[in-house]
This record gives structure tokens, sequence and C-alpha cells, in this order.
């Protein structure tokens, strides 16, 4: 996901000389299917086309051996370079001229667009909303409209109080109205200010809930490309932050694009790396040691932060306070996932993109297998709580979900999640043993 915005970067700049084309070859068994291949196009915004691999056909062919690798190809069909890896778009621009200039010459360089037609959004009034936060004392609901880039808050009832940004995307800070976000994600109450993960412009929002109006208090909008360091947090790259939690005065940040957590101090404004290495794995160890694997969801318990850790298909938690260490609660390794409930050891999620407490219970929004399972603390066992693939309402039995990615506590007995691909919001309440949608009073735009 983090290459997409590079290669945006290059079709912009090269509109008619230059065709990207995606090779989706899948590691999750759900990206195999070519309805759910559809919807990550669309949340993502990808505008070119888009070729399921799911039989890795492709990947063979080119010898490919790395997510992502670029393989350029000349107007003869012949490869002329690969690239294993994430890029930089101002790198690859010099020998793009090169070849443009080298074809051009030779008159072999064709300008006329492709006749494509492009997948169309879901009308819908959410759209792949990510995560969400429920603040108790107030009784608002705060939900992370990610592919309209807003925040909306609202009322389990249904009622919408405001919506912060969306006019457009960008990285504007001022009232509701004026503020722009791109693609936020993770959302935190601490300070009488709700704060944003703004993933797609590598930074962190502050709004205010006294005036509604949003600063930016971490990023310089730059995506991170060296060894991380502490510092100002106004003058710290970030990169793709993806999940916020606080407490006493430390707002964690899962820095899923480099394999970290980060923590930022609000009362100094300092922020740094706090758990990880940058290399991607599942190693538990110090803080500073272990390895983790996009780290995507956040819930703080008793003494630990536990979260969701992605690409593992894991969920780990890492101690607080100094000298910590980070553990594996459930997940065995990078390509160890599916979908099977048991003690922590032999359980499988697959891709699982939240966490959140519930008094002495952890719940996971286990993604790819669309459902939300319950995690037995002492026990370390696994169990599926509701869900499967779908979209309904009603008992815990009967309840579908599609990708959840948002997790968060709601009022009494209550878990409130952001069903990203049904583009809703739900309430799982557990006293009832039910699931309901959310009926936002929003029109779709």
């Amino acid at each position: 996901m983090h290459v997409l915005p590079q290669l945006r970067k290059l079709e912009r700049r090269y509109p008619t000389e230059l065709q990207v084309v995606s090779v989706h070859s899948p590691k999750f068994p759900t990206e195999r299917k070519t309805e759910n291949l559809r919807r990550a196009v669309l949340r993502l915004r990808i505008e070119h086309p888009v070729v399921n691999d799911a039989e890795f056909l492709v990947w063979s062919l080119y010898s490919a051996n790395a997510w992502p690798t670029m393989i350029f190809i000349d107007p003869n069909g012949d490869v002329i370079g690969r690239h294993a890896g994430e890029i930089e778009a101002e790198s690859v621009v010099p020998l793009v001229e090169h070849w443009l200039e080298q074809y051009r010459d030779s008159g072999l360089l064709a300008t006329t667009p492709l006749k494509l037609a492009r997948e169309q959004p879901t009308e819908s009034a959410l759209s792949f909303p990510g995560k969400v936060a429920y603040d108790a004392a107030s009784e608002r609901l705060f939900i992370a409209d990610s592919n309209r880039d807003r925040i909306v808050v609202g009322r389990l009832n249904g009622t919408v109080d405001r919506i912060i940004g969306g006019s457009d995307i960008g990285a504007e800070d001022g009232s509701p109205d004026i503020a722009t976000f791109n693609q936020p994600q993770g959302i935190a109450i601490a300070d009488d200010a709700l704060y944003v993960a703004d993933t797609e412009n590598h930074l962190i929002r502050r709004v205010d809930f006294t005036t509604w109006k949003t600063t930016t208090v971490a990023g310089t909008g730059a995506q991170l490309r060296q060894r991380p360091m502490h510092g100002p947090a106004r003058e710290q790259a970030l990169n793709s932050p993806w999940d916020l939690a606080e407490r006493d005065g430390t707002l964690y940040v899962a820095m899923a694009g480099i394999h970290q957590i980060w923590a930022m101090e609000l009362c100094s404004d300092e922020i740094g790396p706090w758990a990880g290495t940058i290399a991607e794995g599942l190693v538990d160890g110090p803080r500073d040691r272990a390895e983790l694997a996009q780290p995507s969801g956040l819930s703080l318990g008793a003494d630990t932060l536990t979260f969701a850790d992605s690409e593992s298909s894991a969920v780990r938690q890492a101690e607080l306070g100094p000298g910590g260490r980070v553990d594996t609660v459930t997940g065995t390794g990078l390509f160890d996932f599916g979908d099977r409930d048991g003690d922590a050891a032999s359980a499988r999620l697959q891709h699982p993109l939240d966490v959140a407490w519930l008094d002495d219970e952890l719940y996971v929004a286990d993604s790819f297998n669309h459902k939300i399972k319950r995690i037995y603390p002492f026990t370390r066992s696994v169990k599926t709580l509701c869900g499967g693939e779908g979209y309904a309402d009603g008992t815990l039995a009967e309840a579908r979900f599609r990708e959840p990615g948002g997790l968060c506590r709601g009022p009494g007995r209550s878990l409130i999640v952001a069903d990203s691909s049904n583009h809703v919001v739900r309430q799982v309440d557990l006293a009832r043993g039910s699931v309901r949608t959310v009926p936002l009073q929003l029109q779709y735009r």
C-alpha cells in the first residue's frame, strides 16, 4: 500500500506516456476473491488496471520474489528494468525520462490513452470507515470516514452532530468546514480533544472540543524514509500512522509503515519510537529489540498496550513503563494465518486490524475472516464471537460482517465496530447477544 502514492506521482507526471498496471498476487486467502479485490481497488483509490493474479502465474512468469516488485516493460514488451521493494517517485524519474526519449526517437512510443472503465464506488453515506471511538461522558461516537477524508461526530441513535473535513483531500488546519484530511484512520480522545492519525498525510492532527478547530501536532507531511529518532513532534517525519491510544498524557501511535509503535508526550510535544526495530517480523523481547509487522490497532489494558499485528496475523502486547517487553498473545509468523479457534498456540487469525479491551476480555477485529473474536487473557484461548462474510444484523449467530477494521468499547457491555467494506458502523450488544447497524442520518454524496 505504501508504493501506491509514489505510483500516483508518476502517473500524474506522465499521463499519456506511462501506463501502470498493478498485478495483485495475494498473500491472504480472502484477497484471492475478485470481489474483495474490487473493494480494495476502491478503498485504495487505484485509477489504473489491476490484474488478479490469484494463482501467482504472472508472479512466476516475471520471477518476482517480494511485495512489491516493479517490472519496467518497453513498447516491444521486453523487460528493461526491475526493482524489489519500496520506491520514491523522484528516484525513478531519471530512468523514465531516459526511456521515453529513447522510444520517442525510435518512433515506438504511443501516447493514445487506453479505453478503460473505472470501478464506481458504492452509494453509501460512509465509505470504508476506518476506526471508531466512543466517549461515554458525552455519549458521542467518532468515526474516521476514511475514504471521504473526514471525521463524523454522532450518536448511537443515528444523530449526526457535525462533520469535520471532507470537502477535499488535503492537510489544511482550521474550522470543520476548512480542515482537510487524507485517509484518516486511528482516533483517540484525550486532553478535551480528538487526536486523528491522518494516515496518507503522515500526520497526527488534533481537533479541539471547544472550538472544533483542527491543528497539526505531529509530522512534517513527508513520509519517513530514514532511521527514526526522538525529537520535536512537528519536526519528525512519520510513516503511515494507523491507530492511536492515550493514557496519562502519552499518545501511542501504531506506525504501520515502519513496523513500530511510537509514543508522543503531549505535555512536551516530543515523539519517537517506543517499540519495534523497524524490521518486519514476529520477534518478542525487550521493546527496543522486538520485531513487529504492520501494527494497525491499539487498545490499552491494565498495564499493557495490546495491538493487532496485522501482517503476522497476530495479537501482541507491550508492557507499559520503563524496561517493558513485547510478548505475543496469539500468532506464530508472517505466513501463518487461517480461521481457527482454540488455544493461543493453535488458533489462527487472518490479518486482524484492531483490538479492544472490555473489562477483562479482549476482542479482535479479525478482518480478513470477517469476524469479531474474543480472547480470554488468562487461558489465552481464542473463540469466535460473531461474524462471517456478508451483511446481516440479528443475533450473534446470525450477524455477518465484511472486513471489520475498527473496534472500540461502547456503552455498557457493548462493542462498536467499523464494518469497513459494508460502509457502516455496527453495535454488538453482548448483554442481549445481538448486532445492529447504527442508523446514521447522513446523505450519500
